[in-house]
C-alpha cells in the first residue's frame, strides 16, 4: 500500500477551474488501484490536500502516466494547479520516530 499527501495550490483567478480539474483528475484514480481517502479544503480558496492511498507504487505511476489525467491537464494551460506530492506512512509503535517519545538532540 502507498499512501500520499497531495498539497495543491490553485492559481489565482483560477480556483474554480483548478477544483473542477481535480474532480476529474480524482475520479481517475479507481482505474489504477487508487482512491481518495480524504480531501480538504484550505481557509484560503487557494490550497487543496488530498490523502490518496494506491494498493501499489506501479498504480500510482500508471496513474501519473494516463493519457487521460494529461489531457484534462493541457486543457488549463498556465491556469493549471501546481502539486507538491508526499508520501507518508502510519507510525508503527516501537520504532523510532513513532511519535512515542522525541528523537534525542544531538
Amino acid at each position: 500500500m502507498l499512501t500520499l499527501v497531495a498539497i495543491v495550490e490553485f492559481a489565482a483567478g483560477a480556483e474554480t477551474a483548478g477544483q473542477r480539474y481535480e474532480d476529474a483528475v480524482l475520479a481517475l484514480l479507481a482505474r489504477h488501484g487508487g482512491h481518495l481517502d480524504r480531501r480538504l479544503h484550505g481557509t484560503d480558496g487557494q490550497t487543496e490536500v488530498q490523502v490518496i492511498r494506491f494498493d501499489s507504487r506501479a498504480g500510482y505511476e500508471s496513474f501519473l502516466a494516463d493519457p487521460d489525467r494529461a489531457a484534462l491537464r493541457s486543457t488549463l494551460g498556465g491556469s493549471a494547479p501546481t502539486t507538491r506530492v508526499i508520501e507518508v506512512h502510519e507510525p508503527v509503535p516501537g520504532h523510532a520516530n513513532d511519535g512515542a517519545s522525541p528523537t534525542p538532540a544531538g
